[in-house]
């Protein structure tokens, strides 16, 4: 018999994720949501911890003309799931911080005269 299997669950501590961890699982969260999307970064994820919560804030650059809206509710949800399923907190908010706009290069209609 082991000294784990003497020792009672309860009684064998547990681990504790450094904060730093958890920014950089909910910044590669943002990361992994915005791929795909044209002129869209995550850059960088800060993590307050309350017991089994956590309060997070991420970064993001995003291209425009887009629906910021959207991506900005695609970046929460993928940040929530994800520090919730490796690092086992719940994100009780998970705010996003749109820091820069890029704009994509998109048709514009032209100015003068209409033949």
């Amino acid at each position: 018999m082991t000294a784990a299997e003497t020792i009672p669950p309860h009684e064998r501590g547990s681990t504790r994720i450094e904060d730093r961890v958890i920014a950089k699982i909910a910044s590669q969260a943002a990361r992994e949501a915005l791929r795909g999307a044209p002129g869209t970064e995550s850059r960088h994820a800060a993590v307050v911890r309350r017991g089994a919560t956590a309060r997070i804030r991420v970064g993001v650059e995003l291209g425009f003309p887009s629906d910021i809206r959207a991506q900005c509710t695609v970046v929460r949800g993928a940040v929530a799931e994800r520090v919730l399923e490796l690092a086992g907190l719940t994100a009780e908010e998970v705010a996003v911080e749109v820091e820069r706009l890029h704009a994509l290069d998109v048709e514009r209609p032209r100015k003068g005269r209409v033949r």
